[in-house]
């Protein structure tokens, strides 16, 4: 029987891996188009890289090569946790880092055993509270642009909705159970989106067409929210009979929190693309409004905790620690000549860093999966000033330098280029496999 199929053990009937994506068909792994009618994907949107159909195939591929079943799965960029929440229906023990502290606690929240009783209990406590929020403006550390009035006319969310974002938030944190308190808390973020003023895009954030126009009534916070706590209950308890019901959650940069002992079978992620987009700023909305920022301080040691992925941010892009790689020295001299043609002087070193970095998260990953063990991951290309940055080719000569055999890199989707990346011709995403020697 395969790990794809349902299970008995003990007497006990497992939701199988088929079941929880609705026996679906997928004829590309890259897409992740209809993600969202899958049980507990829609409790946030999420821009995924893979969809979890690539998780059950890295574990066969991987079993096959190790001549024994996958036992366990780290993923460095947990993200949404497709791969902890996959690997959990597939019966293998995962271990997931996400610095982002609200994507943390969504991937804590999919993964948790909960008491369903009293998890309505508690949500029937917050349905019937009276509490409020007390004061003059809500979220009152967050930038000015957050509510109304705003700044020059410009702010995110209406005074009346922010209020009672702030009041739910309130009547969350006085629930007792953690978890049932974190699951509240994460569908609290991503009820604020939609009824904000602002839109969120691969070019960023923007306010939506005629956001002057739109007046949500109060109502329809508390209604979003209760419709999202109510879906999620019914996963929750239809879906509760994982094969592996555990999980590990590591919070906090993978760049120093990847475990450089294991032992891992196997490794399944997508880092943050060389692409000069800041991922933190995606969640800024969320981030607030939980309660995970309280000051421009906590924003500006999140976005430091990240990959060197863009340049937003002011900080160091040295990268002395890295070993010489003819294509990626070739980049760097390429674009350091364009320097004066780029949106950002910092690019050529901010390239360098960020496969510096990649380079000290393979070295550890080597460390930590064993022998025939695999590593499969999802990389996306980057242009500036018209040089392609070949991501995937250059990952795979500094996993060789780290000790892994490349077995191979195939195309996997194209994406179109962000006008500060110099055009709309696409670049290439790729799926990388690795194998620990």
């Amino acid at each position: 029987m395969s790990l794809i199929e349902a299970e008995k053990a003990n007497g006990e009937e497992f939701v199988s891996f088929a079941e929880w994506l609705d026996g679906r068909y997928l004829r590309y792994l890259s897409t992740n188009s209809g993600s969202d009618e899958i049980a507990f994907q829609s409790w946030k949107n999420f821009k995924e890289a893979f969809a979890p159909e690539l998780v059950g195939q890295a574990v066969e591929e991987t079993s096959r090569s190790l001549g024994r079943p996958v036992k366990s799965c780290i993923d460095p960029f947990g993200g949404s946790g497709t791969t902890a929440l996959a690997c959990q229906f597939l019966g293998v023990a995962p271990t997931t880092i996400e610095v982002n502290p609200y994507l943390a606690d969504l991937i804590e929240a999919k993964l948790y055993s909960y008491d369903v009783s009293s998890l309505i209990d508690d949500f029937k406590q917050v349905a019937e509270s009276q509490e409020s929020f007390i004061g003059d403006r809500p979220f009152g550390s967050a930038p000015s642009t957050f509510v109304e009035p705003g700044q020059k006319g410009k702010y995110i969310f209406n005074h009346s909705i922010a209020e009672e974002l702030a009041s739910l938030k309130t009547r969350i944190d006085a629930v007792k159970n953690d978890s049932s308190r974190r699951l509240f808390r994460v569908l609290l973020g991503s009820i604020a989106l939609p009824v904000s003023n602002v839109v969120i895009s691969g070019k960023g954030r923007r306010y939506r067409r005629g956001w002057q126009e739109r007046h949500f009534q109060v109502g329809e916070v508390n209604k979003l929210f209760a419709g999202a706590v109510i879906k999620a209950i019914y996963e929750i308890r239809r879906y509760a009979g994982r094969r592996y019901r555990g999980y590990n959650i590591l919070r906090g940069d993978a760049r120093k929190l990847t475990p450089e002992k294991g032992p891992y079978d196997l490794a399944v992620f997508s880092p943050p693309y060389p692409n000069s987009f800041d991922y933190t700023d995606v969640y800024n909305i969320e981030l607030w409004i939980c309660g995970y920022l309280n000051s421009g301080l906590d924003n500006k040691s999140l976005r430091l905790s990240t990959l060197r992925s863009h340049v937003q941010i002011a900080q160091t892009f040295t990268y002395h620690e890295l070993p010489s790689s003819p294509e990626l020295d070739e980049v760097v001299r390429e674009l350091r000549d364009l320097r004066s043609s780029l949106w950002n002087r910092n690019i050529p070193e901010m390239v360098g860093a960020y496969f510096a970095d990649m380079y000290m998260l393979l070295q550890r990953l080597h460390k930590s999966v064993v022998p025939g063990g695999r590593i499969y991951m999802v990389v996306g290309d980057s242009r500036y000033a018209g040089v392609t940055i070949p991501v995937a080719s250059i990952l795979s000569d500094i996993a060789i330098i780290c000790g892994f055999s490349a077995i191979a890199e195939e195309p996997f989707r194209s994406m179109r280029a962000s006008p500060q990346q110099g055009g709309k011709k696409e670049l290439l995403e790729t799926l990388v496999t690795l194998q620990r020697d």
